[in-house]
């Protein structure tokens, strides 16, 4: 096998490659647009509102976060 037929054969390959990987993207790429628009018309993408949930995360006192970035800010000056 000659350098010429080599190289003729990387390109076949390479160029057969590429066109796998791009007509896999397109064929995701449809999916995906084809689930988003089944999620919208089933009416999934709207957020209820919870009621009665308590929140896991506790209550955060903003003042006292103001306070200690302060507090840091002076410390360091």
């Amino acid at each position: 096998m000659t350098i010429a037929e080599m190289l003729n054969q990387s390109i076949i390959l390479t160029l057969l490659g590429m066109c796998v990987v791009f007509s896999f993207l397109v064929v995701m790429i449809i999916c995906m647009n084809g689930l988003r628009i089944f999620v919208h018309a089933a009416g999934l993408d709207k957020e209820e509102p919870k009621a009665d949930v308590p929140s896991a995360a506790p209550a955060v006192d903003q003042n006292a976060i103001v306070a200690a970035i302060a507090t840091a800010l002076h410390e360091k000056q």
